[in-house]
Order: C-alpha cells, then sequence, then structure tokens
C-alpha cells in the first residue's frame, strides 16, 4: 500500500477546482444565441383545464414561443415513463396514468406544468409566463394518502377510481397469522414517515440544442445517470435513436436520489430547440424545486412485532399507505416495495414476516427516491417498533436488539424477506458502540440532567441496507507521455468524490500521485455506456471496471517494456508505476512505456498505439449489505422544550473502506439528512386548499450547523463475501440510521411522561406539547 493507496485517508483532489469557483455546472454553460424557458405552473391542486390563453404573452417583448400539451402532441412527444412497473399482489402491473410533459386538460398537484414561453433573456420569459391566461375549473381534491383512499374521495386518475396505483405484498401471511397467535407478547405502532423535500445545493436545469445538419439533439442537464436520461428520453419520449441524443451532465451540486429521474423541462428544452432552431435553457429556481422535484418518504405505517415468552421475534407484519402524488415518477412503486420490503426483517432473527403496501395517488408532487430509497423507511420501522417492544416489556434495548440478532456463524442467512446476508458482527458492532457510548453510566447522566432541569435520553438504531448490484460498468484507461492517466467511466459524481475514488484506486495499482489522474464522466459521446450513479454502486461497478483496465494496461505495458529492455515480459516485475528487471537495477517506468508505445517506430505492430484499455465488470447478482449502529443521546430542556442533541456515535461495517476521509464525509452528510427529518423538515400540504404551504426555506426547516452535533465514527470492517473488492457501499447509511436513533433518544428521554412515540418531525413545538399535555405524576398513575 502506497502512500495514496486503498485505505489510506486521502484528501479530495476535486476540492481545490471547487472550492475556487473552477467548477462547471449547468447554469455556467452558454450556449451561443441561447433561448430562455420558463414554465406556467399550476396554482391549483387539482382542476380541469378549460382554455389556455397565451396571445398577450407571445406578443410580449423578446417572447419567440409559447408551449402548450397541444404542441407536443402535434410533434409525437409521449409521456414520461414509470420505468419500474412492479407487480402488485394479483400479479398485475401498477395502473401508471400517462405523466404528460406539460399538462393535457387537468392538473394534479400544486406547480404542476402547464405551458412554456421562450424568450431572448430568462426575466422576459418569466415576465411573459405571468401573461398566460389559464382559464381553470378547480375540482376537489385529497393531499393525505389516507383521505384518498377513503369510499367518497376525488378521483385523480380514471384508471385508478380509488386511487390505488398498486397493491403490493411480500412474506408468508399465514405463518405470520399463526406467529401472532401464539404470541406471548405483541408490540403494535402507528407512525409517519413524514414526506421531505430533496433540496440539493444546485437546483435543477437543463440546456437543449439541435443540429439539423446532424440531425442530432445535445442535453446539458445536472443528474445522475447521462446515459439513463438518453436512453429514456430517446427511446421512450422523443422516439428517436440514442445515437441521436448526446447528453452531458458537468459538475452537479447535490442529488440525493432526485436527480436520477426524468422530469418536464429536460423533454422541454429538447423539443423548443429543434423548434426554433437555437439553444434553450431553463434552470429552475427553489421555488420551482419544491414544487417540481420528486419528493421523499411520505408513508402512514403500523408494524408490529411478535414475541415468545423468551423475548425471541417470531415474526414481523406491516401495512403502509405510501404517498406516490399526483403521477409515478420513473421509480415510484419500486422504492415503497420491493427496495424497503426487502429490509424489513432489519438485523435480526425473525422466522416470518409480511407486509402489505398501497401506493397512492394524491394532488401533490410526484414521489420517488431520495437518499436511502426505502430503506431509511424500513429501519424506522422497524427500529422504532424494537424499541418500542423493549420498553412495553422492561427490557434494555440495547439486550433485546442482542438477543435476537443474526450471528456470524450463521452466515450466510437468508430473511423471509428475500435478502441474503453474506457477512456481518452486528453484536460486536453493537458493544463497540455502547462501550463508546459509556452505555453503562446512562442513570448517572439522566440524573445529573435532571438536576439541571433538563430530560436526558439515549437512542439506539441499528440498520441494514441492500446495494451495490446494479448493472455493469465500462472504464476506459489511457497512460499519457507525461506520466498521467486518462481515465473514462460512466458513473456519476454528485459530490461523493469519485474523482478522487478513481484516482486512489490507480495510485494504488499503477503508483500515480492523485493529481496526475485526469477523470472524465457526464458524456454519452466520450463514455459509451454508463449506469449512473445510484444505490452506492459506482466504487463496486465502476471501480471493478477501473480495476480491470488498470490490469489489461499493466500486462501490455509489460510486454512493451520486455521489447524495450530486451527480455520476456516474464522476467519483468511492477511496482509503484516502474517495471524492473528481476534481480537487476535495469527498469523502465510506465511513463516511458506509454511514450515508447506512440513514437518507437520498431515496436511490434500489436503494441503500437496509445497504451489504453477497456476494463468491464458486471455487478455480482448477490447484493452487499452494509450495516451499523447509530448511537444518539438528546437533552430537553423542561422548560422550553427545546432539543440538543449532545452525543452521536456511530459504527459502521462497509468492508473494504477505500479511503475513511471520503466515507466519513458520505456518512455526516447522510446523519445532517436523517436529522432533519427526525427533528424539522416536513413537506406540508394544506388539507382545505391543496396549497403547498412549505414552499420556500422561510417555511421548510432545513438543518443548520448548530443543530447538529460532532459526529463520532468508527469503521468495524467485515469484508463482503460477495464481490472481490470485499465493498459494501456507504452512501446513504447515514440517513437511514439516523431517524430511528434520534427518535429512540427522544422517546427515551421522555419516559418519566408516560410517552412511546412521538411522530417526525419533532419539532420544539411538538415536544412543548406533549410536555405541557402529560405530567410525570399523571403517567406514574
Amino acid at each position: 500500500m502506497g502512500q495514496f493507496g486503498v485505505g489510506q485517508a486521502v484528501r479530495r483532489v476535486e476540492d481545490a477546482r471547487l472550492l475556487t469557483g473552477q467548477g462547471r455546472y449547468t447554469d455556467d454553460i452558454q450556449l451561443d444565441g441561447q433561448l430562455y424557458m420558463a414554465l406556467v405552473r399550476s396554482p391549483h391542486a387539482h382542476a380541469e383545464i378549460k382554455s389556455i390563453d397565451a396571445a398577450e404573452a407571445r406578443a410580449a417583448e423578446g417572447v419567440h414561443a409559447v408551449f402548450t400539451i397541444a404542441d407536443l402532441d402535434a410533434a409525437g412527444i409521449q409521456d414520461i415513463p414509470c420505468i419500474a412497473p412492479i407487480p402488485g399482489v394479483d400479479g398485475k402491473p401498477p395502473r401508471m396514468p400517462g405523466h404528460p410533459v406539460l399538462a393535457r386538460g387537468r392538473v394534479r398537484h400544486v406547480g404542476d406544468p402547464v405551458a412554456a414561453v421562450v424568450a431572448e433573456t430568462a426575466q422576459q420569459a418569466k415576465d411573459a409566463a405571468e401573461l398566460v391566461d389559464v382559464d381553470y375549473d378547480t375540482l376537489d381534491h385529497v393531499v393525505d394518502a389516507q383521505a384518498a383512499v377513503q369510499p367518497g374521495a376525488p378521483t385523480l386518475h380514471e384508471i385508478a377510481p380509488d386511487n390505488v396505483a398498486l397493491e403490493w405484498g411480500l412474506g408468508d401471511d399465514a405463518a405470520v397469522a399463526q406467529a401472532f397467535e401464539q404470541a406471548a407478547h405483541v408490540t403494535r405502532v402507528e407512525m409517519v414517515n413524514n414526506r421531505v423535500v430533496a433540496n440539493s445545493m444546485e437546483p435543477r436545469g437543463a440546456i437543449g440544442n439541435y443540429d439539423p445538419k446532424a440531425d442530432r439533439f445535445e442535453l446539458y442537464t445536472s443528474s445522475q445517470s447521462s446515459h439513463g436520461l438518453r436512453s429514456q428520453i430517446a427511446e421512450q419520449v422523443l422516439n428517436v435513436d440514442p445515437e441521436r441524443l448526446r447528453v452531458v451532465t458537468p459538475d452537479v451540486g447535490g442529488g440525493f436520489g432526485t436527480k436520477i429521474f426524468l422530469y418536464s423541462e429536460q423533454v422541454l428544452v429538447l423539443h423548443v430547440a429543434q423548434a426554433l432552431g437555437r439553444p434553450v435553457k431553463w434552470i429552475g429556481e427553489r421555488r420551482e424545486s419544491f414544487q417540481s422535484d420528486a419528493q421523499g418518504r411520505d408513508h402512514t405505517a403500523t408494524m408490529e412485532l411478535a414475541l415468545d415468552a423468551e423475548h425471541r421475534m417470531t415474526a414481523i407484519r406491516l401495512t403502509t399507505l405510501a404517498n406516490v402524488g399526483g403521477y409515478l415518477s420513473n421509480a415510484a412503486t419500486y422504492v415503497p416495495t420491493q427496495s424497503m420490503g426487502k429490509m424489513l426483517c432489519g438485523l435480526y432473527r425473525i422466522p416470518a414476516m409480511s407486509a402489505n403496501v398501497k401506493c397512492v395517488f394524491t394532488n401533490t408532487v410526484p414521489v420517488d427516491a431520495y437518499r436511502g430509497a426505502g430503506r431509511p423507511e424500513a429501519a424506522y420501522f422497524v427500529e422504532r417498533t424494537v424499541d418500542a417492544a423493549a420498553r412495553e416489556l422492561g427490557l434494555d434495548p440495547a439486550e433485546l436488539r442482542r438477543k435476537n440478532f443474526i450471528q456470524p456463524e450463521e452466515m450466510p442467512w437468508t430473511t423471509p424477506a428475500g435478502a441474503t446476508y453474506d457477512s456481518g458482527e452486528f453484536a460486536r458492532l453493537l458493544d463497540r458502540a455502547l462501550e463508546k457510548a459509556a452505555y453503562a453510566q446512562l442513570a448517572e447522566r439522566k440524573q445529573a440532567a435532571a438536576r439541571r432541569g433538563k430530560l436526558l435520553g439515549l437512542g439506539l438504531s441499528t440498520y441494514v441496507e441492500a446495494c451495490g448490484s446494479v448493472g455493469s460498468e465500462d472504464a476506459q484507461l489511457r497512460i499519457d507521455p507525461d506520466g498521467g492517466a486518462s481515465l473514462i467511466v460512466g458513473t456519476q459524481t454528485n459530490g461523493q468524490g469519485h474523482h478522487t475514488a478513481y484516482a486512489q484506486l490507480l495510485a494504488d495499482k499503477l503508483g500515480l500521485d492523485p493529481e496526475q489522474v485526469r477523470f472524465h464522466q457526464g458524456d454519452t459521446d466520450i463514455a459509451k455506456t454508463g449506469g449512473g450513479t445510484m444505490g452506492s454502486r459506482s466504487l463496486l461497478v465502476g471501480g471493478g471496471a477501473t480495476d480491470q483496465a488498470a490490469d489489461q494496461v499493466i500486462e501490455r505495458a509489460k510486454k512493451i517494456a520486455g521489447y524495450t529492455l530486451e527480455v520476456s515480459p516474464d522476467d519483468l516485475e511492477f511496482e509503484a508505476g516502474t517495471f524492473t528487471i528481476a534481480g537487476t537495477d535495469r527498469q523502465t517506468t510506465l511513463a516511458e512505456v506509454a511514450r515508447a508505445a506512440q513514437e518507437r517506430d520498431d515496436l511490434p505492430s500489436d503494441l503500437k498505439g496509445p497504451l489504453q484499455e477497456t476494463g468491464h465488470y458486471d455487478a455480482p447478482e448477490a447484493e452487499t449489505f452494509p450495516n451499523g449502529v447509530h448511537v444518539c443521546e438528546v437533552e430537553i430542556d423542561r422548560e422550553t422544550a427545546e432539543l440538543e442533541i449532545t452525543r452521536y456515535i456511530v459504527v459502521d461495517d462497509f468492508g473494504m473502506v477505500l479511503n475513511p476521509m471520503l466515507v466519513s464525509g458520505q456518512i455526516h452528510g447522510g446523519i445532517a439528512q436523517g436529522i432533519g427529518q427526525a427533528l424539522l423538515e416536513q413537506t406540508v400540504y394544506e388539507a382545505d386548499s391543496g396549497q403547498l404551504v412549505t414552499a420556500t426555506y422561510q417555511d421548510y426547516t432545513m438543518p443548520r450547523a448548530d443543530d447538529l452535533p460532532d459526529i463520532e465514527i468508527e469503521f468495524i470492517s467485515v469484508p463482503c463475501k460477495t464481490n472481490p473488492f470485499g465493498i459494501k457501499g456507504a452512501g446513504e447509511a447515514g440517513a437511514i440510521g439516523a431517524p430511528p436513533a434520534v427518535i429512540n433518544a427522544l422517546v427515551d428521554a421522555l419516559e418519566p411522561y408516560g410517552i412511546l412515540h412521538v411522530d417526525m418531525p419533532a419539532t420544539t413545538e411538538r415536544i412543548w406539547q406533549v410536555l405541557q399535555t402529560n405530567t410525570p405524576q399523571a403517567a406514574a398513575e
């Protein structure tokens, strides 16, 4: 292992460029002659569109055109597809109504795009959009999933008269029912996994261009998968050969899942550019992000846990209503079903499970994957219920978990939810986390806090997630004559530090300094294939392809080095970027070999040319299962109900950790999002009007630095056995473990008041109401 090799905490090589304003984001791109697009969005949650009068807007200064769904239909533009049609309990696909690029006859949520205005400047387009007169006939609306499935609720789509897009099930209902009948104790918790807005630093944006001579489109956009967008847009929306569409994703200021999906604006800028013969740019404003970006979570659930007389878990049963919004986003039916379902056994040896999920249409922004995509929801439901069971039984929450953990010697272990864990030492991680948290002294800390007028609580959560097994990747690696390397990979960094991670792999393999690696991504003309970034797949799949490309480069370089040194390649040893004849001091460097490959005319023809190779890696069928333990300690002021997280400890098993500094950054960010959901963030739609109440940062509370504690992180690596690198993945873990840990800590602090559950977000107001309506004396009675 070299200075920059695998396992070293190497500083990010991309940061100097990004922090000094040299990043290149979508809004930094200016194409010659570009026009600007603004959207007319629905002010109503549900309404029929009686007419659209755009005459005044078309006559406004600088305006080139106004487009409606009639224009798109005439041009043959198709609807945005749901690309994850998960079959339901009846084996049939979900009810998939059309998701038009612009509203077709009816709007189904506030912010639904109705028309596109294109002008010479962005301000002219926005001003003209205000002049488009849309005559709406408002309809009854419903913004809550529970209300949407009630008899007589307003119907959003004729294809789903009961507003249910999909009813999905998993597990053995009969075995679960029997286990509950025979249970010595049953815990039942009703809870809400609140809706959140992704809120990446960089809003979405798109620039479309069309070259009539080449009959080819170009799309510049902030995304997580250039190739995925190209396939969807070309094959399913525009009906053109994918080779006629180039998609370029420059630097991306955060994605969190939301930028995986196809949105109306990306289609519109392409169509408008072709129709008007000039490039067209749209950059979303923050208010538009709240009204149009796919949102996350929004489940109402009942989780039941059965235990025997020895306090061993015998079955779990989950019933969930998952709000999917006004339309099905790309993966809307996958997240609350298959993605969540297979994680519903957690780390526990549970013999039987069942889940029933209804995906429900409401007059709200569509919901899709948000950091963790189903796994945070599963962990929250499981860990809140396990904690509640321990409190009902008067047991130590840590001991109940430890008693029911799957043991290392039992691996591989297949849960009744269908996940097969290949490795893990769950009790070891728990013990280490409790040791770091001084768990044995918790009672003394509670007493000391009480003397200061504080309620102290400690919450545990364990988690497991499935990731990594998604598609394949190619990596093209070239050693340049200056000794540096150029790497092209089809994954897409959104701020995770891919440049550093891949450079570190090559530093370890080829003896390079990370700064010598030139990294290219996000352009479908350069990276011919790519699976994008989602589900913690990049290092495993993209790294696997990079590793293979490096091996192939070394093999070819060894032949060239053997020729130039006049020895058999078998006599050469390669280390730290240098080929040495075994037992001698004669050597040549990788850079010298790269120059020889392009400059020496006497080389055999099969060795001439740039020193470059392409590696290919198929993700293994078996997923990886990172896991860990979160410990959160909080103090609540009895008088003001203000909550402070005084300590936060995480012990994670990510298998092989390439760069602890990068991983720690990912964990910090995920925990910040998890704490935000637990205590602060909630997307609120007013029931009476259907309006989005939390439409700006004035009403939607994001976590700030002073809301977050110091986070203590430790890794205990149990290498994965299902891939050659031992990698398990780390990108979503913080967001998965944090919400239940925080709420468990809050409930522990409120134990004197007899409180068994508080829904997220546990704001100061909500905690204050709990303290006002409950007393320790009443709870004791």
